[in-house]
């Protein structure tokens, strides 16, 4: 006897696979759905982290700050990575981050790509007059103790953030519609965090976002993990925070390295979202593109382990 959900068309086959599993287009829409609702500063993880963040007075553009909202973001992509690994009868870590390459040569050749891609437009900056470097802000142990903590934000950030919107998500969306429309999808959700959720934001800083967001994925095409986006995400992130010290969001970091003061047009120095906003990111992205396509010749799947 056939029943009303076997019937070509119905509602039970578009959810559902012909191995009875969820197809993985679904899968992708409840995990974005789950991150959605685990992170939003409306729901679950929002109105406790800011509760716990004011009592521990984590306030400002700080690596305390940074790292402990990055930390919840990373323990959220984890958990939602695990809880769909277990469905699929798969590890956390075969999904574009293999333990056994974890800050390996890939790491370190992207964070060796964020330092250049970073240092490239701030001398730019320079050369068109919106930066002057005055001297160093920190001094003695202030820049050690300020370079360590930074460093170990901005690890988080890359982990987390990579991890959270191009692991399982890009893995699984690039399963059910193709590579291109999963990687441009993920790139407009980045991009769409960062515009909603950040003070400042505009048009020109969401087409660097959408653009390094395609670049992040093009990197899993071409390498098979996530470990050289990662790396670039963690440089990236530290040049700007903690070595040039722009605005991010309207807000200065605390215990940067350089006094620098930024003048002219916000096309040249990004004005309150500092470099990442700037017109001189969209030429070091397309070099980005063609390293990458240099570098790494050959298309390659994630490795599934």
């Amino acid at each position: 006897m056939v029943t009303r959900s076997s019937k070509p068309g119905s509602i039970s086959n578009l959810v559902l696979g012909a191995d009875h599993r969820l197809r993985p287009l679904v899968c992708a829409l409840l995990y974005a759905a789950l991150a959605f609702w685990l992170l939003s500063a409306d729901f679950v993880l929002g109105p406790i982290l800011e509760r716990a963040a004011n009592a521990l007075h984590l306030r400002d553009l700080s690596p305390g700050a940074v790292a402990f909202s990055e930390a919840a973001s990373l323990a959220a992509a984890l958990l939602l990575t695990w809880m769909f690994a277990r469905y699929e009868h798969r590890r956390v870590d075969s999904y574009g981050l293999p333990v056994c390459e974890a800050f390996g040569a890939l790491y370190w050749e992207g964070i060796g790509i964020g330092v250049v891609n970073a240092g490239a437009v701030a001398l730019g900056m320079i050369a068109l007059g919106g930066i002057t470097i005055h001297g160093l802000s920190l001094h003695g142990a202030g820049i050690l103790w300020g370079a360590l903590a930074w460093l170990g934000a901005c690890t988080l950030v890359g982990v987390a953030e990579e991890m959270l919107f191009r692991g399982y998500l890009l893995q699984t969306l690039w399963k059910s519609l193709g590579f291109w429309p999963a990687a441009v999808l993920i790139s407009a959700w980045f991009a769409a965090d960062h515009y909603f959720f950040k003070e400042g934001e505009n048009v020109w800083d969401v087409i660097t976002l959408v653009s390094l967001g395609l670049w992040a994925c093009y990197s899993v095409l071409r390498t098979g993990t996530l470990w050289l986006a990662v790396g670039y995400h963690v440089s990236f992130d530290y040049m700007q925070l903690f070595v040039i010290g722009t605005k991010n969001g309207s807000v200065e970091p605390v215990n940067h390295l350089l006094n620098a003061s930024f003048q002219g047009p916000a096309w040249v120095t990004g004005g309150v979202l500092g470099t990442e906003a700037s017109f001189l990111m969209y030429p070091s992205i397309a070099l980005l593109f063609l390293y990458t396509r240099w570098r790494f010749s050959q298309s390659q799947e994630v490795k599934q382990r």
